[in-house]
């Protein structure tokens, strides 16, 4: 049954509203998946605040228009699945690397950042980009670094004349 065109339009707008929240997305091509495995992966996705969309190549063109993925034009050939990263950019691309490992027939064809689309062997790039959580920790640690530093060269000061002195009393014992 054809979708009628109001239907589009409201696919349209759904998926520009979610490109145009969306850090990054990552496109695939999921021939010859089963239905059982596609349901792992939205499970996956969703668990991951990934959101994944399958879209006819015509809408997508169109709902990617005014965002920063009307890179991923050039991409869309053949069935599609994009999954659009809301709060972690890495988080899509760590999803469909995990589910790819597993299913030989899926296909990451691309993925874009910034507006800037990416190959698909840049997948791990993408990928490894650390998680909000684990970013904040990084920075925490950098931050930290100076004042731990400064902490302990102030309390080497007095390790240092506790063992000088302990070297003269040392010296003073011998030569009497």
């Amino acid at each position: 049954m054809p979708i009628g065109l109001k239907e589009k339009q409201a696919i349209v707008a759904e998926v520009n509203e979610t490109a145009s929240k969306a850090l990054s997305a990552v496109m695939a091509d999921y021939r010859g998946v089963s239905v059982e495995a596609m349901t792992t992966l939205r499970k996956t996705a969703r668990d991951a605040g990934v959101q994944v969309r399958v879209i006819r190549n015509t809408l997508a063109k169109r709902a990617f228009e005014g965002t920063e993925y009307e890179c991923l034009n050039d991409a869309l050939l053949g069935p599609n699945i994009v999954a659009f990263s809301i709060e972690d950019p890495g988080a899509g691309a760590r999803v469909f690397k995990e589910f790819a490992k597993s299913n030989d027939k899926f296909e990451i064809k691309a993925l874009s950042v910034g507006g800037k689309l990416l190959r698909a062997d840049q997948i791990d790039a993408l990928a490894k980009l650390p998680t909000r959580d684990e970013a904040i920790s990084l920075l925490m640690a950098v931050m930290l670094a100076p004042v731990t530093k400064l902490v302990r060269t102030f309390n080497d000061v007095p390790a240092k004349v506790t063992r000088v002195v302990a070297a003269v009393r040392d010296q003073k014992q011998q030569a009497a």
